[in-house]
């Protein structure tokens, strides 16, 4: 017979112990057991929550991120967690990422390529397709507006120079910089992403639209092609 939350000492609680330390001092299955509030007659909602952890395939990542991952249908194959709850787990993944994405990013100042990346990274880093998106900046590198072009499968997508510079052309922009994510979480630019920047480039610079970079974006990391480029031409010198 499982021990019932309420006779739990008050200290081990998940309500009364966020109460009493602060959110930190939960673990992951103390805080989702708030999320699910309630058990059954054979399990409390910690060791339901202890259940849904147990569905992340990842072994190396001991993380929440996989939440993100899991489909209401597959929550409900636990017993206990019917689909008011396993709605309210998704909500809550969504909740997440909002926080963490920028979404009043207009007239920022675009300095590196980390800015982009920062502004892109939560909202672009667990698609599981392919997708292409051009900033679009003034002459001062500040950010005018920020453009979905295309998508495409988990591992390429493909786009025409023309839909890519069309918008920045419509509103005068006068540089731009492509961005496009790997489902896969590796960052490494691919031959076609190294031969559609060349492409870009080359147009762009026909229309006196200045191409600043076209970044990577993988699992919580980037990489900036333009970067890469003159890292490779430095080797070369040497």
């Amino acid at each position: 017979m499982p021990i019932k939350m309420k006779e739990l000492p008050k200290a081990e609680r998940p309500y009364e112990k966020l109460e009493q330390y602060g959110e930190k001092a939960l673990t992951n299955a103390e805080l989702l057991a708030i999320i699910i509030k309630t058990g059954t007659k054979e399990d409390t909602a910690i060791g339901l929550a202890q259940r849904i952890l147990k569905l992340n395939s990842n072994e190396e990542e001991d993380g929440l991120s996989f939440l993100r991952e899991i489909a209401v249908e597959e929550f409900m194959k636990i017993k206990g967690i019917g689909k008011i709850k396993a709605i309210q787990i998704k909500a809550l993944c969504e909740i997440a990422i909002r926080m963490n994405s920028i979404t009043n990013y207009k007239e920022k100042i675009i300095k590196t390529p980390g800015d982009i990346a920062k502004i892109l990274t939560e909202k672009m880093r667990f698609e599981k397709q392919e997708i292409l998106k051009v900033a679009m900046l003034d002459n001062r590198n500040s950010l005018l507006k920020i453009k979905d072009i295309a998508i495409g499968s988990s591992n390429f997508v493909i786009a025409t120079i023309r839909s890519i510079l069309n918008e920045a052309v419509k509103i005068e922009a006068s540089k731009i910089i492509l961005v496009h994510n790997h489902p896969s979480g590796d960052s490494t630019p691919s031959k076609k992403d190294i031969e559609l920047t060349e492409k870009v480039e080359q147009a762009s610079e026909i229309l006196g639209i200045k191409m600043l970079d076209h970044i990577v974006i993988g699992n919580n990391n980037y990489t900036s092609i333009f970067s890469k480029r003159l890292q490779n031409e430095r080797e070369e010198r040497k």
